[in-house]
């Protein structure tokens, strides 16, 4: 009975080593098989502005506080919402206790809340920041690259990179001496949507002699947006 078991078990691993000769024919290995990189960019210009404006408040009294800092978002908003083409978000709005100096008892409360707006139009927005700054704080200014432009720009930029892949693709075949080669696999990746970019200390335009709001100045400047083509390929010898 052993002697069967043993012959059983030498007999399925005979014909399982067979069954699996054609998949080691499939999975043979290749040689002349080359990994390349290219990496194409350009410089593109940061066409969306992006402002942070807040208010901060303080009261002993927190529900006093809580509608004066509604009241001057509201008026914010309502002036915001009169000038076109600019997107509207409200930021991160949240209110702390202030204590005495032992830091046992609560003397008063502080709030904060944000007003975030976007814009293509570097003008109006500016004009907009300067006509809001009378009653808001400026928390930032930012510029960043738009999600149109991202997409037209990395859409080209595809097309170079696998250009660029080709040509490196040739000049590595020909150094070997090969008559041809074929690509065997290539991964294209931008470099993502680069971060918003936060303008240095804010420069503003003199007031006038009647008191006119100041008018932030504006330098967008531009970011550099890559894609990258990563592969192997595998050159045919004569």
């Amino acid at each position: 009975m052993h002697t069967f078991r043993r012959s059983a078990a030498l007999l399925a691993l005979s014909v399982g080593t067979i069954a699996s000769l054609p998949a080691l024919a499939a999975d043979e290995l290749h040689y002349n098989q080359i990994a390349l990189r290219a990496e194409v960019s350009q410089e593109v210009a940061r066409d969306l502005m992006i402002v942070t404006l807040y208010t901060e408040e303080q009261n002993s009294d927190p529900a006093k506080l809580a509608a004066d800092v509604s009241t001057t978002m509201n008026k914010a908003l309502a002036q915001a919402k009169q000038v076109k083409d600019i997107t509207l978000r409200q930021g991160s709005r949240n209110s702390y206790p202030i204590y005495e100096t032992k830091g046992q008892k609560i003397t008063g409360w502080r709030e904060r809340a944000e007003l975030r707006l976007e814009s293509s139009d570097f003008a109006a927005l500016s004009k907009l920041t300067g006509e809001l700054l009378t009653d808001l704080k400026m928390g930032g200014m930012d510029f960043a690259i738009a999600t149109p432009t991202r997409k037209a720009s990395e859409d080209a930029l595809l097309k170079d990179a696998v250009t660029a892949f080709k040509a490196r693709a040739q000049l590595a075949t020909d150094a070997l001496g090969g008559k041809g080669y074929k690509i065997v696999n290539l991964n294209l990746n931008s470099n993502g949507y680069p971060q918003p970019y936060m303008r240095a200390p804010m420069m503003m335009k003199a007031a006038s002699m009647d008191g006119a709001p100041v008018t932030p100045e504006v330098e967008a400047g531009t970011s550099q947006v890559s894609m990258t083509a990563d592969g192997s390929i595998e050159v045919l010898m004569p």
